[in-house]
């Protein structure tokens, strides 16, 4: 993101930036925990509201809830970081080591699941 023009961004900052962006949809904080797999729901609050001062994103309140989506500049953003990466690591890559890591990326999420299940199941032990 720092290549991108925004440097005062942490990792959690950008992961939520990308997430809140993703399929245009308002989503809640609960949710966005969730997907990202953040137990630390204060952690993730803290990095929204950031993400709101700086006019990366906005809220929603509807009902009780509270729901968050980017900005124009978050939009922007995002899509700034887009060009970057697709000039810096994409570009780079050959169809072949392109589809080697599709499937690295498939056995990677398989993997993830698994841990997480077997996390779950010794939890309970």
């Amino acid at each position: 993101m720092a290549a991108a023009g925004y440097r005062d961004l942490t990792i959690t900052d950008v992961l939520l930036l990308h997430h809140i962006n993703h399929r245009a949809r308002n989503k809640k904080l609960a949710d966005i925990c969730f997907v990202l797999n953040y137990e630390d729901v204060h952690v993730v609050a803290y990095a929204l509201k950031k993400l709101v001062a700086a006019g990366l994103a906005q809220t929603e309140k509807i009902g009780k809830e509270v729901f968050y989506s980017p900005t124009s500049a978050g939009e922007d953003a995002v899509n700034k970081y887009r060009e970057v990466r697709e000039q810096c690591l994409i570009a780079n890559l050959d169809v072949q080591m392109n589809q080697d890591l599709g499937e690295a990326a498939r056995m990677l999420r398989t993997m993830s699941g698994l841990y997480d299940q077997a996390a779950r199941a010794a939890s309970s032990l």
